[in-house]
């Protein structure tokens, strides 16, 4: 299979670049699994001092995840298909965020979704002229994931309520201004930048610090230009400071009645959107206050994706009407504001998966191998590359143990939901560079 990304480790410096530019990069589950690879190399990798993440093509670092592949899982029936996609995602999300080297993003042209999920929790985050930054999900029925709902919940005063649920679009300024992005960068720098990073890696300095990468950075950049969203912002808390979708519509509606057209525009968006999506979204971004860390956004969303994903069919009509049939016309259910449940919400936010989210976030190249040890330890003959394709559909990871040395057990189970071997359950113990140590069976 053609790898779709490009990792290097050049004079320090873990150069990752997205690499399906025709798709503008948009994040498959190879992808992913590719991408987890890596990082999960790089962690541990003394020669990687910096990490450079950006995009093949000019058009972009990263349109989202692939929606259309999730359409296919959600409309064939396979919806745990669907969850272990996001929890794929989101375990990419996190590793990203976490590495204990600086990681510099560049969010050059579009970067929605899953690419702000990517390029915005990165501690050195790079916009162009060219950037169009968005967190789209109301478009397609569904909510702000990937870590969005804890970046808007922290934008200034309530305008994360109005990109979450306008699904609007921000390009360098307005990305700088609510938080999503550091630097202001000329695309036509970007060469010299990378060299740049380069020669700070292969000086020597060690551990490199990051306040030393956002000065390489600083050198390239030039200041931001002035975010419309600045004159919008009296505006925006006027009206999205209302406990509901319907109340804030109603104030944007007598906003545009004294005047202001922007407002009339954005209550003209919001009745176009599905009104579960917007409900649930303005409920996400409000609970994402409250939470701690990344970590714990990325589990709120998990939930509410899931909910969205087994109960509800405003995601596959969205994606249906924007991205397969493209009609752009959505039958949402229900289709007012007026009809949706007040409690709907709330009722997003309690959902609880199949799955859990962490405890079987371990990278595919982890699982892979974990798989392949226990299929290699009860056979009697080597396995052929089907038989472990077919084991790599049973068994799934039960739980996952951090081991003080550094190390991981993987514990395994048939999801079936029979027990492996009559009632015995396989683990496998990797040490801290992700080597097999040892297989177990467990009664």
């Amino acid at each position: 299979m053609t790898s779709e990304i490009i990792a290097r480790v050049d004079d320090g410096v873990g150069h990752l670049t997205l690499d399906r530019p025709r798709a503008l990069n948009a994040l498959g589950d190879a992808m992913l699994g590719e991408i987890a690879d890596v990082l999960e190399e790089w962690r541990v990798d003394p020669t990687v001092r910096v990490v450079l993440l950006d995009g093949a093509g000019d058009r972009g670092l990263c349109a989202g995840g692939d929606v259309r592949a999730l359409h296919a899982s959600i409309v064939a029936g396979k919806q745990a298909e669907a969850r272990r996609y996001f929890r794929r995602e989101y375990a990419v999300d996190a590793a990203l965020a976490e590495l204990p080297v600086p990681v510099v993003t560049i969010m050059d042209g579009i970067t929605m979704g899953g690419g702000v999920g990517l390029g915005a929790h990165a501690p050195v985050r790079v916009v162009t002229e060219r950037s169009r930054v968005a967190m789209p999900e109301t478009r397609i029925g569904f909510t702000p994931d990937v870590g969005g709902s804890w970046l808007l919940a922290r934008a200034p005063g309530r305008l994360g309520e109005m990109l979450a649920l306008g699904a609007v679009t921000m390009d360098a300024a307005d990305a700088i201004f609510v938080g999503l992005a550091d630097h202001y960068v000329p695309s036509e720098r970007l060469p010299v930048l990378a060299a740049d990073l380069a020669a700070l890696a292969s000086a020597g300095v060690d551990p490199l610090d990051v306040e030393d990468v956002r000065e390489v950075v600083r050198r390239h950049a030039l200041p931001a230009p002035v975010s419309r969203l600045v004159t919008r912002q009296a505006a925006v808390e006027a009206a999205y400071s209302a406990d509901t979708v319907p109340e804030i519509l109603a104030r944007l509606r007598a906003a545009a009645q004294d005047g202001d057209e922007q407002s009339g525009a954005e209550a003209d968006e919001l009745e176009r959107l599905s009104p579960t999506a917007v409900t649930v979204a303005l409920a996400a971004v409000r609970s994402a206050r409250d939470l701690p860390d990344l970590r714990a956004a990325l589990e709120q969303e998990y939930g509410l994706v899931s909910w969205f994903v087994d109960t509800q069919p405003d995601l596959v009509e969205g994606v249906r009407a924007q991205l397969v049939d493209k009609d752009r016309d959505p039958s949402w259910r229900p289709a007012t504001l007026a009809e949706v449940d007040p409690g709907v919400g709330a009722e997003a936010l309690a959902y609880v998966p199949a799955e859990p989210l962490w405890d079987d976030a371990l990278s595919p190249r982890l699982a892979r191998r974990a798989v392949e040890a226990v299929v290699r330890r009860f056979s009697e003959d080597e396995p052929t590359a089907q038989e472990l394709a077919e084991a790599a559909d049973d068994l799934v990871v039960e739980l996952v143990q951090r081991r003080d040395d550094g190390g991981t057990v993987v514990h395994l189970a048939d999801s079936c939901g029979e027990h492996f071997l009559d009632g015995y359950w396989p683990a496998v113990r990797f040490d801290a560079v992700g080597d097999v140590v040892e297989v177990t069976v467990e009664s």
